[in-house]
């Protein structure tokens, strides 16, 4: 009931799997002031976290976003044919010449990946040694939980013993905790199947802020001239961040 109050007008009832929809929530995110800054936070980390040149960065799941206005020389693409995007790619069968990218970014997209495995072999492929793989994700508080379960519309299951999911639609299949499950609780695994990826750095990020600004899918509940005051307030609570946290800032670098 109350999620249905807080949903945004302008995605209320539309298929979240059509293109529409993430041109929509492209819109969503310029018209909320408080919103777009939160991107713009995540990107600028995104962008300290970028290895030096040579090799090209290529965003996943651009759609919706505007990281390429801040990182003009960045190849953006997505799964479904949107509007400025440069090509449309799956993760999991990447067009790239082997060694050839310096990142690999994502915004709130690595948990829709069915198949994680295919995607963490292909960015190994595709990102040269000492190039990094810079995600931005939800990750499991036991706040996250609470708020994950309750009033965010994707799956959220950190009992999950898979990595792997059924497929169904680009946005509409997920697991949010997908992150978590293979960057902390299967992490030793990860080190054994994926020998290439070191783990650098997780930072769990963002405990009020996001849901304060309703996201993409629901009614802002703060103007954007408060968003320095809310940093403020998550600065004070930066010590109880692995119990508060929504989201994590997590960097992989490759090997050579």
């Amino acid at each position: 009931m109350l999620k249905t109050c807080l949903q945004h007008p302008l995605t209320r009832g539309l298929d979240i799997d059509d293109p529409q929809t993430t041109n929509l929530r492209r819109r969503i995110i310029a018209e909320k002031p408080f919103l777009r800054r939160i991107y713009q936070e995540w990107y600028a980390d995104i962008a300290a976290a970028l290895p030096p040149p040579p090799g090209t960065v290529l965003e996943l799941g651009s759609g919706a976003g505007f990281l390429a206005e801040m990182l003009p020389d960045m190849f953006a693409s997505d799964i479904m044919l949107c509007p400025h995007i440069d090509a449309v790619l799956d993760g999991h069968a990447l067009p790239v010449r082997a060694r050839s990218l310096r990142a690999i970014v994502m915004t709130n997209v690595f948990h829709h990946l069915a198949q994680p495995r295919r995607f963490l072999a292909e960015a190994a492929r595709c990102v040269r040694p000492g190039g990094a793989l810079v995600l931005v994700e939800p990750w499991v508080t036991p706040w996250s939980r609470l708020i994950y379960t309750r009033l965010h519309h994707e799956p959220f299951d950190p009992d999950a013993a898979a990595w792997e999911f059924p497929p169904s639609g680009p946005l509409s299949g997920a697991n949010g905790a997908l992150p978590w499950i293979i960057f902390q609780r299967d992490r030793d695994r990860l080190r054994v199947e994926f020998p290439e990826w070191r783990l650098d750095t997780i930072t769990p990020i963002m405990p009020l802020r996001y849901l304060l600004s309703g996201g993409v899918s629901l009614r802002s509940l703060m103007p954007g001239w408060s968003f320095g005051l809310w940093r403020g307030v998550e600065g004070l609570l930066d010590p109880w961040a692995n119990d508060l946290a929504m989201f994590a800032r997590i960097v992989l670098i490759r090997g050579d």
